[in-house]
C-alpha cells in the first residue's frame, strides 16, 4: 500500500530534503510540499493524505497548532530542531518525531512506524467479515440500519445524513472518514469530499455525477474520478 505524503517548513532547504527522502523511499508518494500551514490546509482541502511531516517552529501558524487544527488526522511525524518540542507532539497523537539535522536513517526508522501501523490496520479490516448492517446513534437511540438500505451518505460539517431508499434520513455525529472505514470497499465508494454512494444504487451517471430519483445530483470529484472510471470500466457492457 502507497502512503501518500505531504511535508511542511518554512525552511526551503529542510523542506527539499524531506521531499527527497520521501520519493527515495519505494512505498511513500509525495502529494506536495508546503511552506506554511495555511498553505497545507488548501492542500489537504482537495488530497488524500495519509502522513504529514510538519515542522514545529514556523511563524504565524505552528506545527503543534496546525496539527490541532485538523479535524480529522492523517499520521503525523513532527520535525524540529529542539528535544523539548518531543513530549508536546505525543500529546496530540503524533506517531514520532524527527530531530534536525535529520538522517535518511532516522527517516526510515520513523517511516517504517507508519507503514507497520498502516499494514495492521489493512489486516485487520481484512479480516473481518464484511457487516450487512451498522448501528448508529440519532436522536438518543441507537438504529440499525441496513447497508442494503442506504442510497448515499452526505457529510453536514459534524454530522453525516445517511439517505435511505424508502425511509427519511439519518442524522448522526460521525464523520464522514470514520462511517467510511466501515463500510465494504466493494459495495461503497467515496466519490467526493462530501459524498459516499452504494454503488449498488447508482442507476444513472452524467457529466461527472450520479443522479438519484427527485433530482439528487452527486458530484464525483478530480481526487475520486480515477477510481470511479475504474468501477465504471468495469461493469461497462461493450
Amino acid at each position: 500500500m502507497t502512503i501518500k505524503c505531504i511535508a511542511i517548513d518554512d525552511e526551503p532547504l529542510a523542506l527539499k530534503q524531506i521531499g527527497a527522502y520521501i520519493k527515495k523511499t519505494p512505498f511513500l508518494e509525495l502529494i506536495a510540499l508546503n511552506n506554511s500551514g495555511f498553505e497545507a490546509m488548501k492542500c489537504l482541502n482537495t488530497n488524500q493524505v495519509d502522513l504529514i511531516f510538519v515542522d514545529i517552529d514556523m511563524p504565524d501558524l505552528s506545527g503543534m497548532d496546525f496539527v490541532k487544527s485538523l479535524k480529522e488526522k492523517p499520521y503525523i511525524i513532527f520535525t524540529t530542531a529542539y528535544t523539548e518540542y518531543a513530549v508536546d507532539g505525543f500529546k496530540v497523537d503524533a506517531t514520532d518525531y524527527l530531530l534536525k539535522p535529520i538522517g535518511y536513517t532516522e527517516f526510515l526508522k520513523a517511516v517504517n512506524k507508519v507503514k507497520n501501523m498502516v499494514d495492521l490496520k489493512a489486516n485487520l479490516s481484512a479480516s473481518k467479515a464484511a457487516p450487512d448492517h451498522l448501528f448508529v446513534k440519532s436522536e438518543y437511540k441507537l438504529m440499525r440500519i441496513a447497508l442494503a438500505d442506504i442510497k448515499y451518505i452526505e457529510s453536514m460539517h459534524e454530522y453525516v445524513r445517511i439517505h435511505l431508499v424508502s425511509d427519511k434520513p439519518v442524522m448522526t455525529l460521525v464523520s464522514l472518514k470514520s462511517i467510511e472505514e466501515q463500510l465494504p470497499a466493494s459495495k461503497f465508494m467515496r466519490v467526493h469530499r462530501s459524498f459516499i454512494v452504494n454503488l449498488d444504487r447508482i442507476k444513472v451517471v452524467e457529466r461527472n455525477r450520479i443522479v438519484f430519483e427527485n433530482s439528487v445530483y452527486i458530484p464525483v470529484s478530480d481526487q475520486y474520478k480515477d477510481a470511479f472510471q475504474q468501477f465504471i470500466d468495469k461493469n461497462f457492457l461493450v
